[in-house]
């Protein structure tokens, strides 16, 4: 598996979050997606979600993802969940596939397509949709995921900037979520070239990441590889605060357990939330409220406090754990092993103001 990325957005009121979220699921197979406690992590992953962005779905027949549908509704009975699907996208025998994950009783789909990659510059090219959000100022969000190559990372960014061009002329938007394993750091990408990005150095997109920011959970690493890149001034005009959250250090897990987790640690192919990201909205008026930290029991759907050590959790702490799930998978170049991650943005209706994007 790889990062949930997680979009909270607050509806009008305040009191409720509407949470899009980015997960490399690290070659979901169906024979992986049929092990116990895989299928548990991934179902307690994507309760968190209003809208899921699977990557790296290896699922040719569609089997997984019947069955971790049928899971998920059988676990969260609050509204049905159903998905939209790519076709497999790649250049050989190895496919992947792009799913979104929703609820049906929360958003719809207006939208969709695979970006026309006419010059082959994708290992596997964007499918692009664009969703209902349930804000007057704001009725529709469009979400770009890409899972870049390791080894064309630098060429795939920058044609992730004519993939924004088509999609604001496809659809008269400029509102724009961008997410995804970037592999943008590190052997992959060095700072320099970061920095020569055509979405760094044209105006309008905020990458909620850092550069120094850590979402590996091997000791030895230090890289930013996954990103999420806002653009649209009423969904950058709610960006409050971000901040990492260590989900091995604050469940005391040592990264033997967080790779154990999974069972899966042997075939490189575990891992789960590791970085979570909060963006809080702005309150109209000149007073702004203090951030509420990274999953804080204030937060929707956050834990309420750190959890003890496996084993001696209650259930609702337990479940709140797991869903930061299996933590490590080896990189598709063998690089290292790395957590997912968790980026939360909240965005309020009532503060995204009148102007144009």
């Amino acid at each position: 598996m790889h990062y949930p990325a997680v979009l909270l957005l607050l509806l009008p009121g305040g009191v409720e979050a509407f949470r899009i979220c980015a997960f490399n699921a690290q070659r979901l197979t169906l024979a992986k997606a049929a092990r116990e406690h895989v299928m548990d992590t991934l179902v307690r992953i994507l309760v968190r979600c209003d809208i899921m962005v699977l990557q790296e779905v290896v699922d040719s027949s569609g089997s997984a993802m019947s069955l971790l549908l049928r899971e998920l509704n059988r676990f969260d009975e609050s509204g049905s969940y159903t998905l939209l699907s790519s076709p497999s996208l790649g250049r050989s025998t190895y496919m992947e596939k792009y799913v979104y994950v929703y609820r049906s009783h929360k958003t719809q789909v207006l939208d969709s397509y695979v970006y026309n990659d006419e010059d082959d510059l994708f290992a596997r090219e964007p499918f692009v949709a664009r969703f209902t959000f349930p804000s007057k100022v704001l009725p529709s969000l469009v979400l770009v995921p890409l899972h870049t190559s390791p080894k064309a990372v630098e060429k795939e960014l920058n044609a992730l900037y004519d993939v924004f061009l088509d999609v604001s002329k496809h659809w008269q938007s400029k509102d724009m979520i961008l997410l995804g394993d970037f592999n943008a750091d590190c052997a992959s990408l060095t700072k320099k070239r970061i920095g020569e990005l055509v979405l760094r150095t044209q105006e309008g997109f905020h990458w909620v990441i850092p550069d120094g920011e850590d979402t590996t959970v091997r000791a030895s690493t230090h890289c930013a590889y996954d990103r999420i890149v806002l653009h649209g001034e009423r969904c950058q005009s709610l960006l409050r605060s971000a901040a990492a959250f260590d989900f091995p250090g604050s469940f005391g897990l040592t990264e033997e357990e967080v790779k154990g987790e999974t069972g899966t640690a042997s075939q490189g192919s575990a891992s789960a939330l590791a970085l979570t990201l909060c963006l809080a909205a702005r309150p109209p008026g000149p007073q702004r409220q203090r951030p509420l930290p990274c999953g804080s029991g204030a937060e929707p759907g956050g834990t309420q406090g750190p959890a003890s050590r496996p084993g001696r959790r209650s259930v609702a702490a337990a479940a709140a754990a797991s869903l930061t799930g299996p933590a490590a998978y080896r990189r598709e170049d063998g690089a290292a092993f790395r957590t997912q991650i968790l980026v939360s943005a909240i965005c309020s209706g009532t503060a995204l103001g009148s102007r144009d994007s």
